[in-house]
């Protein structure tokens, strides 16, 4: 299919709303229309993390005011789109239920086919969204829910060369700011106060790093501040904020220090592929902190691999994501019917075997 290719996108997988309008012209760059994103944090704040039912409420209530909101933002009517592409999974089954119904519902209106994107192919091809990248490509993609090291041969087609057996990067942050009573969501809070800390005061361990593989783990970190957390309490009877700026600065240091190494084992079994233009790429929220992009980076320029990181608006759940990789399944002829079903869990490598445990978010994909 070479002609030119409108889409609109929805996302809502977690706690944001999103609709976004993608356009792709053959030999051009992709453009972005329009993105809007509708957070919840506020919605969340008193609870300390994400309330499914909450969320769920809250994108039923958003989504049509969002899709209007995009269509006007890129000077379009629906009539004007050539599909509707919804994230289908995975994520928290209420808020994909919710985009996925009101994805329907626009296509059985309008007559438009209509595409299922998996969340995480959103953001595995969030590179090619933004920098064109040719496949294969090795991608980080490290999220709140999720963290694997893929390999990504085509729009349907990925390697996993692993992941976390337990919590995700983005959910240790969570943790670790509730346990030094920081703000939601953790990861920014973390990096704020990470910032004046000295990242070498606690000895934190590097979980895994003494495994072959590119397997990792997040939970023991976690456990381990609270045990330094829990030392000081019971020493002087609290924490001071020069305590709590260690904390943070030696938590992200090691998240920091294992996403590294493990991303040199990956690019060592990605090379092995010889691919024409070797590339490495971050996506998910996680990949908005600094420390980590700066780590990752070191890795990729000692190994002789570009780096990628798409700008910080669409590291974190956005739609513009979600109608991109609409595009890249439509121009292929993959489409779906009114039987597209909302799923929790979707992992991207059909043939890998499933990941151990169990984060607050559910199963690892």
């Amino acid at each position: 299919m070479s002609r030119t290719i409108t889409i609109l996108g929805l996302e809502s997988s977690c706690d944001d709303t999103a609709a976004a309008v993608v356009r792709h012209r053959p030999g051009h760059d992709p453009e972005i229309l329009s993105s809007v994103v509708a957070g919840q944090t506020e919605l969340h704040s008193a609870y300390g993390g994400v309330v499914p039912e909450i969320a769920a409420r809250a994108h039923t209530e958003k989504l049509d005011l969002c899709v209007e909101e995009a269509l006007e933002a890129a000077g379009l009517r629906l009539r004007d789109l050539d599909a509707i592409a919804v994230t289908a999974g995975p994520g928290l089954i209420g808020g994909v239920l919710a985009g996925v119904m009101t994805a329907k519902g626009l296509a059985v209106a309008t007559g438009l086919p209509l595409v299922g994107v998996n969340h995480l192919a959103g953001h595995a091809l969030t590179p090619r969204l933004t920098d064109g990248t040719s496949y294969p490509y090795l991608m980080l993609l490290v999220s709140g829910g999720h963290c694997q090291f893929l390999i990504a041969h085509g729009p349907d087609r990925f390697t996993r060369l692993g992941g976390t057996i337990d919590d995700a990067p983005g959910e240790a942050f969570d943790k670790t700011a509730r346990l030094l009573g920081l703000p939601q969501p953790g990861g920014p809070s973390v990096e704020t106060e990470a910032r004046a800390g000295d990242p070498k005061r606690f000895r934190l361990p590097r979980p895994l790093l003494d495994r072959p593989g590119c397997d990792m783990s997040f939970s023991g970190l976690k456990t381990a501040l609270l045990r330094e957390r829990d030392k000081l309490v019971t020493a002087q009877g609290g924490i001071t904020v020069k305590d709590r700026a260690d904390l943070c600065a030696g938590f992200q240091a090691a998240v920091a220090d294992v996403l590294a190494e493990k991303a040199r084992r990956a690019i060592a079994e990605y090379l092995a592929l010889s691919p024409t233009e070797p590339v490495i790429a971050v996506a998910g929220g996680v990949a908005a902190n600094s420390a980590i992009r700066a780590a990752l980076e070191t890795v990729s320029a000692e190994t002789g691999v570009r780096f990628i990181a798409p700008p910080l608006a669409l590291c974190t759940d956005n739609a513009a994501m979600i109608a991109w990789a609409g595009i890249e399944k439509f121009r292929s002829g993959d489409t779906d019917d009114m039987t597209l079903a909302a799923r929790p869990r979707w992992p991207l490598d059909q043939g890998a075997a499933p990941m151990l445990g169990f984060g607050k978010k559910g199963a690892k994909a």
